[in-house]
């Protein structure tokens, strides 16, 4: 659970008319999103995609930022849709998609052909230009099957995507999913996403998410945690 509230105030003392007032949330900068969320949501129930989708865009938003080129307006809604097509997979299924020692491919193909049929009935309603749909649709459509980059909208999906196992989310989700230990799931999320990432900032930002979580599983910092 995401902390919010302070559990005290140690200072004593209101500092908070010193710190200036929060910018909009992502959802409010574009409001297209916020849009496609409410029909999206239902889709992505399946395995956390729901919650691994917002860390995803906000990710993907973040990389944004060093490419001034790309185009917001594709990257952010594939990003938002990538996953719907899991929707329409056989639930039991989901996981051996992509487990340890095993992975299926077709159920992969399937979740990524599935997810452009979705996303394109999705992207019609809400009056997205034909042009952008294009793009969206190729870039969902091989977002995890397709190895290679073929833009610099498709680099920035496909990093954020990886770049979310490496959060503390991402962590907690993949422990459950497969039953390992952090120090497990972290081995293999390192495994999956270094060396596979396209752009400088995302193997920056990757290293700074790589530094946190291993500060946390230091025994020195665990201790702390007994005190």
């Amino acid at each position: 659970m995401t902390k919010l509230e302070p559990g005290a105030n140690h200072y004593g003392h209101d500092v908070s008319s010193k710190i200036g007032s929060a910018g909009p949330s992502l959802f409010e900068q574009y409001p297209l999103l916020a849009e496609l969320w409410e029909d999206a949501k239902e889709l992505l129930g399946v395995r956390s995609n729901d919650a691994h989708t917002l860390y995803s865009v906000s990710v993907a938003h973040q990389l944004l930022g060093h490419y001034p080129q790309a185009d917001s307006h594709v990257v952010l809604p594939a990003m938002l849709l990538h996953d719907i097509g899991w929707s329409a997979v056989d639930s039991d299924l989901v996981l051996s998609a992509i487990a340890p020692g095993a992975g299926n491919a077709e159920l992969v193909l399937q979740h990524e052909k599935e997810g452009a049929r979705l996303a394109r009935q999705i992207l019609v309603g809400h009056g997205v230009a034909a042009e952008d749909i294009e793009r969206i649709l190729y870039i969902i459509d091989g977002h995890d099957s397709r190895k290679e980059s073929t833009s610099i909208e498709d680099s920035l999906v496909k990093d954020a995507d990886k770049l979310w196992r490496l959060t503390g989310h991402g962590l907690d989700t993949i422990m459950d999913w497969f039953g390992l230990t952090r120090m497990q799931a972290f081995t293999l999320v390192e495994s999956r996403v270094c060396g596979h990432l396209f752009t400088e900032p995302a193997q920056c930002m990757a290293a700074g998410f790589i530094a946190v979580e291993r500060a946390n599983m230091l025994a020195q910092r665990l201790a702390l945690e007994e005190r």
